[in-house]
């Protein structure tokens, strides 16, 4: 069967992996300064950073809109023989609702909720294609992905608390309080909303390492094909921290580093960085 699968940009797949599995990417719309930029496309997190840096109010995202959707899944329910498309948790966004409303009028579009964000909704699509290269239909693969969502491991961790404490989408995070901004927080994701785990303390890059570790020992029984350290523009040291006990303790097939676009930097600032890998 042939099955196109498309994602919101809130998915922070590699540029190499979208073109090696064919992956459609639908940009959100972000605000900065009253005017609206296609996520991606027009504006970049670096963009964002500089726009806060220079004393700019936070930027806010708007969803991929319906006639969007409609028009994607025009272009493709013709040409195959279904459409998987995998958004944003709609806890945190209305991509999800959207997508379903454009969906009703094309009866080979399937709409899933990932229940998650950033690479941890990208494994979902990925996941999408490796169902698809078995033969499934395209009802089977939104069946399969939905039971799929709860063994996604998202979490991230903040350098900085300002950008998530100002746009208020995680109240543990308001809660945490102005003076203990040298904490580092590790921010989960379950079910589609996001909570606060463990606080470390230290340098970014030395939390970074202890986080990567205790990662892995609290999923022992993970999936090794694939897994992701996703950040928006993070001190380089940092990054590699994660990738080393990655490597040398993790026993992944692939390990790749990837770039947020711009809903996590806007709602997470730019030292912030998750790894992300699916569970059995």
């Amino acid at each position: 069967m042939s099955i196109k699968i498309v994602a919101d940009s809130t998915c922070d797949l590699p540029p190499e992996l979208l073109e090696r599995y064919d992956i459609t990417i639908l940009p959100l719309s972000i605000n900065k300064g009253g005017q609206f930029y296609k996520d991606g496309a027009e504006i970049t997190p670096a963009d964002i950073f500089a726009h806060v840096d220079a004393g700019g109010a936070l930027c806010s995202t708007a969803a991929v809109n319906v006639s969007e959707f409609t028009d994607c899944f025009a272009q493709y329910s013709s040409r195959h023989d279904a459409v998987i498309c995998v958004t944003i948790s709609a806890e945190m966004s209305s991509c999800y609702q959207n997508a379903c409303l454009a969906a009703e009028s094309f009866p080979n579009v399937h709409v899933v909720d990932s229940r998650n964000l950033s690479s941890a909704q990208g494994l979902i699509a990925l996941e999408a294609t490796r169902l698809a290269q078995q033969g499934l239909s395209g009802q089977e693969i939104a069946v399969m992905l939905g039971e799929e969502t709860a063994k996604v491991q998202s979490s991230f961790l903040l350098d900085r608390l300002d950008y998530m404490k100002k746009g208020g989408r995680c109240s543990a995070v308001t809660a945490l309080g102005a003076n203990l901004l040298h904490l580092k927080p590790c921010i989960e994701v379950h079910d589609g909303r996001m909570g606060v785990g463990k606080k470390y303390r230290g340098s970014f890059d030395h939390c970074m390492a202890q986080y990567t570790k205790e990662l892995l020992a609290r999923y022992p029984d993970r999936r090794t094909d694939t897994v992701l350290v996703v950040h928006p523009a993070a001190d380089p040291a940092a990054v590699e921290a994660a990738m080393r006990v990655l490597r040398e303790d993790g026993g992944f097939h692939e390990i790749y580093e990837a770039r947020t676009g711009c809903t996590v930097a806007c709602h997470c600032g730019p030292n912030t960085i998750g790894v992300m890998f699916i569970s059995r």
